[in-house]
């Protein structure tokens, strides 16, 4: 009778598991059919050629938030050749496959001044994969300060997007300063547009 209590709770554990892995790729489905259904560039059959890694849960990690204090802040370069003014938010640790690393979070001086984006946190990053799987620009994650909670923020590479460069040309996308400059491979997100421009 204990055997088989046990092989319930343990079967009956996995099942829900199961569960909860098949919702969230079911989540991350309906966010991609959703993403490029609704792209503002790619069009029409283009959409074909949007791609993304499998999805995979080891790249949804919960970041510590280290918030930063800048006043100043700094020009970042876009792939225009123009400068755009940015202030670090903060700077976001994580844990992935057992080692540490970590992203800096920005806010656009431009964008603070409208009211819808005034909370807006914006994170280009590149990683090992930039250039080959990837588009060669980097990608981009994006949250609201309202997303942090008890200096905690979740993030889900899966998410991760291509700017508006990797479709068209006339874009003044943001590149990701190396201080953004991951070393691990992140296979999760977009991957580098099917079709070249």
């Amino acid at each position: 009778m204990l055997k088989y209590l046990l092989f319930l709770f343990i079967f009956s554990g996995s099942a829900c598991y199961g569960q909860q892995s098949k919702t969230y790729k079911d989540s991350l489905l309906a966010y991609q059919h959703e993403y490029t259904a609704s792209h503002e560039v790619v069009k029409g059959k283009d959409k074909r050629f949007f791609r993304f890694f499998p999805i995979d849960q080891q790249f949804a990690v919960m970041a510590t938030v280290e918030k930063l204090y800048d006043s100043i802040g700094f020009t970042m370069k876009t792939s225009a050749g123009t400068l755009q003014h940015y202030l670090k938010y903060g700077r976001l640790n994580f844990t992935l496959s057992g080692k540490q690393y970590s992203l800096f979070v920005y806010q656009s001086s431009d964008l603070m001044k409208k009211e819808k984006y005034r909370d807006y946190l914006f994170v280009p990053f590149t990683d090992a994969t930039t250039g080959d799987e990837s588009y060669g620009g980097g990608r981009y994650l994006e949250f609201y300060i309202t997303d942090i909670h008890h200096n905690s923020l979740f993030i889900d590479f899966n998410k991760a997007y291509n700017p508006y460069c990797a479709y068209a040309t006339g874009f003044h996308c943001p590149i990701p300063p190396k201080e953004n400059q991951l070393s691990v491979a992140i296979k999760a997100g977009e991957m580098a547009f099917g079709k070249h421009h």
